[in-house]
């Protein structure tokens, strides 16, 4: 048997979300009907992160265990053919028996993206959270420095979340604005149930006057979701990858 990795990307617009459901479209769903009609065998695969409906990936990572003879180089190729266009393999690779796409990885890395001009929305709708109202660029760049350390972030998780541990180390946090876009990058070494969504909904409330940026140091010492901002719509967040030891 021989264990591969994976890296994908996909378009979330017309999927609920990675994780396989009853009655509902999914990418580990397509994903799976993909390597069965591939390989004429079912295979079950496991992730790096559940991601919700409508959210993106550009670096998800998955790995399956198969009996298949293709050279673990050719899989991408050869699993691509069976996949929609808007999910696509990027590399493939041999991995360790035991490897685990989730418990193995020593951080994510996510993007959010405001998209904040009127004219283009119709056709940013479903990548971006399209908000053209004013905010104070500075003020939120100065609130992403609080979110940086190790911290209990429960103020940052939504409610339905099984976890009993909220404590997160976020080793980066940051800003980029170029005009029309403005570009949420983080990375830490797992993250909460929404936790970059409401990040980044706090982030729009500190931009909007209605917190200062030294208001999140009070935030994440809540541990209280209701002292948090809202929680930004699931279309602007993407998986940019996925970091593992060497």
């Amino acid at each position: 048997m021989n264990r591969i990795k994976m890296v994908i990307e996909y378009d979330g617009s017309r999927y609920h979300g990675f994780q396989i459901q009853a009655n509902a479209h999914t990418i580990q769903a397509e994903i799976e009907a993909a390597l069965q009609r591939l390989t004429g065998r079912p295979i079950n695969i496991t992730s790096a992160g559940r991601t919700d409906s409508g959210v993106h990936a550009a670096g998800q990572v998955i790995a399956f265990t198969s009996d298949a003879t293709i050279p673990a180089e050719k899989w991408s190729a050869a699993l691509n053919s069976f996949l929609p266009p808007d999910i696509r393999v990027l590399t493939s690779e041999a991995a360790a028996a035991n490897f685990h796409p989730r418990y193995d990885a020593l951080s994510k890395n996510y993007a959010y993206l405001l998209y904040r001009q009127q004219q283009g929305a119709t056709f940013m709708r479903n990548y971006a959270w399209c908000n053209s109202e004013k905010l104070d660029i500075a003020a939120m760049e100065a609130a992403c420095g609080f979110f940086i350390g190790t911290h209990n972030f429960k103020s940052f998780c939504a409610s339905g979340s099984s976890v009993k541990n909220y404590e997160r180390q976020v080793k980066s946090c940051v800003l980029h604005y170029r005009e029309p876009y403005l570009n949420l990058e983080i990375c830490a070494d797992g993250f909460l149930y929404n936790m970059v969504r409401i990040i980044m909904g706090t982030l729009v409330e500190v931009g909007r006057g209605n917190y200062q940026p030294a208001d999140v140091a009070g935030i994440i010492a809540a541990q209280n979701r209701q002292a948090a901002g809202i929680t930004a719509p699931a279309q602007g967040l993407y998986l940019l990858r996925v970091d593992y030891p060497a």
